[in-house]
Order: C-alpha cells, then sequence, then structure tokens
C-alpha cells in the first residue's frame, strides 16, 4: 500500500487537527468551547414569564415576604453579574448605569441602578444589591 494507514482512525489529518486544538482549548478552560444548538438552551427574554422554583411558598406574612425579598435581591444580583464584568468595578453610580446601557441591560436593572447612591463606590454586584436595600435580610 502506498499510503501509511494511522490504525482505524476514519478522520482526516486536517480534522484530527482540528479536534486537538478544540480538546486542547477544553482541557485548558474547564469548559466547553464547542456548542452545539440543540443542547445550549435559548436564554430567557426580558418579557417571558418567570417562574419561580425555588420551593414550597411559605404562608402569609413576615416569611413569606423575606423569602420574596431574598429571591429579588439574587435574581437583581444574578442580573448585575451578568451584565457587568469585573472591568467595570471599582464602580460609582453613573459607571455603573453607564456599563448597564452599553451592555444592554434589562430597563428594570438599569432604573434600579439609577437609585444607587451618588457618593458611593461599589466593588462587585453584591454591594450594589446591599446599596440598594435589597439584601433580603430584613
Amino acid at each position: 500500500m502506498g499510503d501509511i494507514e494511522r490504525g482505524s482512525n476514519p478522520v482526516s489529518p486536517r480534522k484530527d487537527d482540528a479536534m486537538k486544538h478544540e480538546l486542547e482549548g477544553y482541557l485548558r478552560s474547564g469548559q466547553h468551547t464547542h456548542v452545539e444548538e440543540a443542547n445550549d438552551p435559548e436564554p430567557a427574554a426580558d418579557d417571558d414569564v418567570r417562574v419561580d422554583t425555588s420551593g414550597p411558598v411559605p404562608p402569609p406574612g413576615e416569611e413569606r415576604d423575606r423569602a420574596r425579598a431574598e429571591t429579588e435581591a439574587e435574581a437583581l444580583r444574578l442580573e448585575l453579574a451578568r451584565h457587568l464584568d469585573r472591568t467595570t468595578f471599582p464602580a460609582d453610580r453613573a459607571a455603573v448605569v453607564r456599563a448597564l446601557e452599553e451592555r444592554h441591560a434589562p430597563d428594570p436593572v438599569v432604573d434600579q441602578a439609577r437609585g444607587l447612591p451618588e457618593e458611593g463606590t461599589y466593588r462587585n454586584a453584591d454591594e450594589i444589591v446591599k446599596a440598594l436595600g435589597r439584601t433580603g435580610g430584613g
């Protein structure tokens, strides 16, 4: 035979190199570097109905109010973290609002950021949530 066979590998050398490159990125980052559309859930839209999957609903009263406040604070923290990266911080109110607008954050999130105290400086999303009085701890 004129060709050298490399075992039972049905992959062409070019495809083999591409697969090695993809695997190398995965091994270095610990995360997938290739996304298959069928396996990638569509992100929630701003106007989607939100279903609370946090478990049983406490009875009406202080416990339910506290649970709701904690859920809202966590949702706000996640939205802030989704739209702000480390390069944003430290930031004052104007920088936070500007970064959220540039990254097309939902209007309610931007509106809440506009309610931050003007004199504060924030190092992360948690500090922003606390400054807005949304700690959920009561």
